[in-house]
């Protein structure tokens, strides 16, 4: 049975009160205790009718879809956005009446139907909300920062039109739950991010697959993972309902080449983008990841000894002559590498950031 949405009106904004009443007492009642106090006002509700992107959903929920630039999102911490340059949605206010499931699978079913690149932003203490964007393939990007100054969640979505749909679904439904337990660095939210990087710079179903699967080796070892991605994408059968031998290898042989510690240029133009698109190149995320990988390794080490073990790492890798490369012209990477440079650098500045990551994983 078709749901019925419609945009809202005048007569709807006392039900549309009760509607983030509701909700606003199911966040406090999941540890939610600060998102949404005194907001939204009735005066923001006839603002979106106004406008025009104020919904109701069965006479039972509702939420803002908004179109265009969203003042808030102009300056992003903690990380970046990945696509700047085409235009987006943002979907804002989602809320609905008690006894009321499934209305934020409908309002993102219906936003992504309207627009083929989306944004929206969460409470971190919003655990259910999180776990919907995850599993709506929304990517998280970063912090952005309400104009009170109180921080959220940021993430984004595409709908990747040129990519078949039954082969977003074996991504969705295979691929991608096979990383939940590794570590940080290979998580499905790394992924999505690659695909998007990926997608940003070839917006082609080779593109999508490679980059899902680059790494799909990662359950025989960090060392090898580059080199199991490759023979484990030649040896899945599925793939040829998408693709020819030739394409598979050449999947399989960007999957091969992406490997920071790669000495030599990618074989293919495919392989380059994926190669840039796996950094997550943001200095305190690298710097919390390598703390991560030192606590779970190497559990006998003090703090000096982790501090001397990331400080060796970061050195090693990421530091002018380090081993990582970039392999394109005007590379997206080349500014946020500039800058973790310079944090790694300025050695009291980084161990200020190594001292709080520390404390923060070991409490």
């Amino acid at each position: 049975m078709e749901v019925k949405i419609r945009h809202s009106t005048i007569n709807d904004i006392d039900v549309i009160l009760q509607m983030y009443d509701h909700s606003r007492g199911v966040m406090r009642s999941t540890g939610n205790m600060s998102q949404w106090v005194g907001y939204p006002t009735r005066e923001d509700i006839e603002d979106d009718i106004r406008q025009e992107v104020s919904y109701i959903i069965e006479d039972k929920a509702t939420f803002a879809l908004v179109p265009g630039i969203e003042p808030t999102y102009s300056y992003i911490d903690h990380g970046r956005w990945i696509d700047d340059r085409t235009p987006y949605s943002t979907l804002h206010r989602l809320a609905a009446l008690p006894g009321t499931k499934g209305i934020a699978n409908i309002a993102f079913h219906y936003a992504k139907k309207q627009s083929a690149h989306l944004r929206v932003d969460t409470h971190h203490d919003n655990r259910p909300m999180r776990h919907i964007l995850e599993k709506q393939g929304f990517v998280y990007c970063g912090i952005i920062y309400m104009p009170d100054g109180g921080p959220r969640d940021a993430y984004e979505w595409w709908r990747y039109d040129s990519v078949p749909t039954d082969l977003k679904e074996y991504v969705e439904t295979v691929i991608l739950p096979q990383h939940k337990d590794y570590d940080a660095a290979h998580r499905p939210d790394h992924i999505r991010r690659v695909i998007a990087r990926t997608m940003m710079q070839q917006p082609t179903p080779m593109a999508y697959a490679a980059a899902a699967m680059h790494d799909i080796g990662i359950c025989e070892g960090r060392e090898v993972h580059h080199l199991a991605s490759g023979r484990i994408i030649r040896a899945d059968h599925n793939l040829r309902r998408w693709f020819s031998e030739e394409e598979i290898e050449q999947i399989a042989q960007a999957a091969e080449d992406h490997r920071a510690s790669a000495t030599s240029r990618p074989r293919s133009l495919l392989g380059c983008i994926l190669s840039e698109a796996d950094r997550d190149i943001e200095p305190e995320t690298i710097v919390r990841r390598t703390v991560e990988y030192g606590l779970s390794h190497y559990p006998e080490l003090d703090r000096e000894g982790h501090w001397q073990r990331t400080l060796e790492h970061l050195h090693e890798k990421y530091a002018e002559g380090g081993y990582l490369k970039l392999w394109m012209d005007k590379s997206p990477n080349a500014a946020p590498l500039k800058e973790l440079r310079e944090l790694i650098k300025d050695e009291n500045r980084l161990r200020t950031l190594f001292d709080k990551l520390f404390g923060e994983l070991t409490l």
